[in-house]
């Protein structure tokens, strides 16, 4: 279990990450999705010990962080966004230090370092040294490196980055496999990587937790869709005695018509609804060229989020 709280930093009178709370069970892969620079990697830092908090508190299975930093650092793995590596030694070479580094048992540190490296789908590159491997490959040693000691908590600072669409379908499925025995925190900017693999999402905009969502919860949507040539006032008219129809709102015109946002108090839509305001609507003489339950997902609400004038924003 993982808990934030009320955690920010700052640098001098800029603020990088602003009040963010938030709790994650074992077993979950959560992304922290955010524009380049909205802080992601800052709060990445701070879970692994390696950037003190200004504010706040980061407990990992009951233990504070910056008290128990070396403890808890031993159950994690980290990725950063440019992982340090050796150029010089070769791929099995430095997964073994790394394991070494880790505390892996002499005993089991050649398992460990066979089974990563079958897990990255490195076998092929295990000699070489890491100066002649392309970015992708590169990026697959960091993820082999963190995963290196088994981990409890998992972090990964943008792991597909640089990898072609080949190798991140290979990326996605490992890090989907991995929480059998982690707890995966990983960031990006690409919505598609949250959608591909992630169980719930942290959205985070210059510096502040702007989301904390499930996916499944995400996709909920309590509006339905209008597309009529009637106008609002009309509209309104006929559905004034549905109580659970609260709001009606224009959001675009378009070849003489227009699309409505119509706000329900339901938290579940069902057909029963729609069929019941199209009734209503027929019954008015109000023009009905669609209507349908609004689907939300992720981009729909990165945007909806990120529709504020834009401002400086952290690391």
């Amino acid at each position: 279990m993982i808990n934030v709280d009320n955690l920010s930093r700052h640098y001098g009178d800029f603020t990088a990450v602003d009040n963010v709370s938030f709790s994650i069970e074992s077993g979950q892969i959560v992304g922290l999705l955010g524009h380049n620079g909205a802080g992601k990697t800052t709060i990445m830092k701070m879970l692994m010990g390696y950037l003190e908090p200004s504010a706040g508190l980061i407990n990992i299975d009951g233990k504070d962080v910056q008290k128990h930093s070396l403890e808890l650092r031993a159950h994690m793995g980290y990725l950063p966004e440019n992982p340090p590596t050796y150029p010089e030694m070769s791929v099995i070479d430095y997964l073994d230090y790394a394991a070494q580094l880790r505390g892996v048992p002499a005993a089991k540190r050649q398992a460990a370092v066979i089974d990563a490296i079958q897990r990255t789908d490195l076998k092929e590159k295990a000699l070489n040294p890491i100066s002649t491997l392309s970015r992708g490959y590169r990026q697959r040693v960091g993820v082999a490196q963190a995963m290196i000691n088994m981990p409890k908590i998992l972090i990964l600072d943008e792991p597909t980055n640089g990898l072609d669409p080949s190798q991140i379908q290979h990326m996605r499925s490992l890090i989907t496999s991995l929480r059998q025995h982690s707890t995966v925190i990983l960031s990006t900017h690409i919505m598609q990587e949250v959608n591909a693999m992630c169980d719930r999402v942290l959205m985070i905009r210059h510096g502040k937790l702007a989301l904390d969502s499930s996916l499944a919860d995400l996709q909920k949507s309590q509006r339905l869709l209008l597309r009529s040539s009637a106008g609002q006032s009309q509209i309104e008219s006929a559905l004034a005695d549905m109580a659970v129809v609260q709001k009606v709102q224009p959001i675009s015109s378009m070849d003489m018509a227009s699309t409505y946002a119509l706000t329900t108090s339901e938290e579940q839509l069902d057909e029963s609804l729609v069929s019941e305001v199209a009734r209503k609507l027929i019954a008015a003489n109000v023009p009905l060229h669609a209507l349908y339950p609004e689907v939300r997902d992720l981009e729909t609400v990165f945007k909806e989020i990120n529709q504020v004038t834009e401002m400086p924003h952290a690391a």
